[in-house]
């Protein structure tokens, strides 16, 4: 069984972690509320295993990410996840579109790359 490489990427203004392990093509998970990178362990092993590199990250405010000051909500919407999604996908695959796959509110986010940055994005699947 492959281990997970735990890192910490600068998007967007905040401190991103992600859980990434395997080589090939990227697919990106994205969790719902409230959860974690780690919901995905299981999926992550399989398609690892299967020749793909997957990486899941902590959606701004949960887990290892930071989020904003403290009481200002006004960082937490749609378009500011998004763009941190957008500067992961310039670090880790910057001239390559990626599998994505979400759920729940890591689905809307998925809906959302998709709508505003369809040119890095392969494929979606969403679980609701």
């Amino acid at each position: 069984m492959e281990k997970v490489e735990h890192k910490t990427m600068r998007v967007n203004g905040i401190n991103m972690h992600i859980a990434e392990m395997g080589q090939g093509p990227i697919v990106l998970f994205l969790h719902g509320f409230p959860e974690l990178w780690y919901s995905w362990r299981h999926q992550m092993q399989f398609m690892a295993a299967h020749g793909y590199r997957v990486v899941a990250p902590d959606l701004r405010g949960f887990g290892d990410t930071t989020g904003a000051p403290k009481g200002d909500f006004t960082k937490f919407t749609t378009l500011h996840v998004v763009g941190d999604l957008v500067e992961l996908l310039n670090i880790i695959a910057p001239d390559r579109k990626v599998f994505l796959v979400g759920h729940d509110w890591g689905a809307v986010m998925a809906w959302a790359l998709c709508l505003y940055r369809p040119d890095k994005i392969k494929a979606l699947v969403n679980m609701m």
